[in-house]
């Protein structure tokens, strides 16, 4: 059989939308990274839907740029400080979180704040982009799920005081927060009528369970914020993407990633909108991954439906909050185009998960 090699996530050109001011941000490295010499230029990383980020080409060094979108109404949900802090403290202690260097908070250098950190190589799995000894081989599929979820127990099992990151998060009413917080941001980024989002909001509020056992979350754990090694592709070599990291209920971050996790007899609408390839032959079922997680972390996963939930809630927020950015002009990406139709597929997901009383 012709296995062909898995795709490096590669950079193209950056959006004529989305550009940087080169001269200004070559002034600004030249003194911060001064033992790099050479002419800078920079490619867009085009496939996230939140953060953009760039590499950057200094003479032979490449490094990583991470800016808030352009036109962002929604501050706390991009803060540059935060995840260069939460690298600074984690990178030491969690091999797969990438090493920052350096944070810029003065806007005037390439229009907001931002931070660079050094490059991880390897492969993002996307449905367009899973690599054929994964797709061919059941075994392996197997063996990437099981390294997904342990590698999230491990994240939850670090000690996150050690670490210097106990002042994070505001743990003791966490969920209760985090519920009636994104009910808020919903309701201000509202464009269409979803009535299952706000019937779906108003259920986790009326379902609020206790604050489990606080650890280091990432929030947005999911196929496509990892990075695989193209030689081993069931090696983890980075995990990407913490913006929204906190310290909180860990049952918080397993239903977040239990919201992409899509089945292959799950419906039509779910399976085409899919974040990444958690359908190929040999894949667990989202229960599988709870049993696998509550055996890694030895934390008990009662009431797992509504973190699950929660989980597809948080993600029908943030898709409507992008669809809100483009509808008011705030971007012209095509792909956010048809969002609208994301955010009502996510909720009715969930109703029918609440009706049947099965994830």
């Amino acid at each position: 059989m012709d296995i062909s090699p898995p795709r490096v996530d590669q950079p193209g050109p950056v959006r004529p939308t989305e550009q940087i001011e080169l001269e200004r941000l070559a002034v600004y490295l030249a003194g911060q990274l001064p033992e790099i010499e050479g002419e800078l230029s920079v490619e867009q990383f085009h496939r996230g839907h939140s953060n953009l980020t760039y590499l950057l080409r200094i003479g032979e060094q490449e490094y990583v740029l991470r800016r808030p979108p352009f036109g962002n109404p929604v501050r706390s949900a991009h803060d540059m400080g935060r995840e260069f802090r939460v690298l600074s403290r984690l990178c030491d202690v969690y091999e797969p979180a990438p090493r920052p260097l350096v944070h810029c908070t003065d806007a005037a250098v390439i229009g907001d704040e931002f931070y660079i950190m050094e490059r991880r190589i390897g492969v993002v799995l996307r449905g367009d982009n899973t690599p054929d000894v994964l797709a061919s081989d059941p075994r392996l599929a197997k063996l990437l799920c099981e390294a997904f979820i342990d590698n999230l127990a491990r994240l939850h099992a670090l000690d996150f005081r050690s670490a210097g990151l106990a002042d994070l998060g505001r743990p003791d009413g966490y969920v209760e927060r985090q519920v009636r917080g994104w009910n808020k941001r919903y309701a201000n980024a509202k464009t269409d009528e979803h009535p299952d989002v706000e019937r779906l909001g108003r259920w986790l509020i009326d379902h609020l369970p206790a604050d489990g056992r606080p650890a280091l979350i990432h929030n947005d754990y999911k196929y496509d914020n990892l990075m695989l090694d193209a030689d081993e592709p069931t090696r983890i070599v980075a995990v990407l993407d913490w913006e929204m990291s906190t310290v909180g209920d860990p049952l918080m971050d397993l239903g977040t990633a239990l919201s992409y996790w899509v089945e292959a007899d799950d419906s039509l609408d779910q399976r085409q909108s899919a974040f990444g390839p958690t359908m190929i032959a040999g894949s667990m079922t989202r229960n599988q991954l709870v049993d696998r997680y509550a055996e890694r972390s030895g934390l008990s996963v009662n009431g797992m439906l509504f973190y699950y939930c929660f989980g597809l809630f948080k993600l029908a927020v943030i898709v409507q909050q992008i669809y809100a950015r483009y509808i008011r002009g705030q971007t012209d990406d095509p792909r956010f185009a048809d969002l609208n139709q994301r955010v009502a597929i996510l909720a009715r997901t969930a109703i029918l998960a609440i009706t049947t009383d099965n994830m």
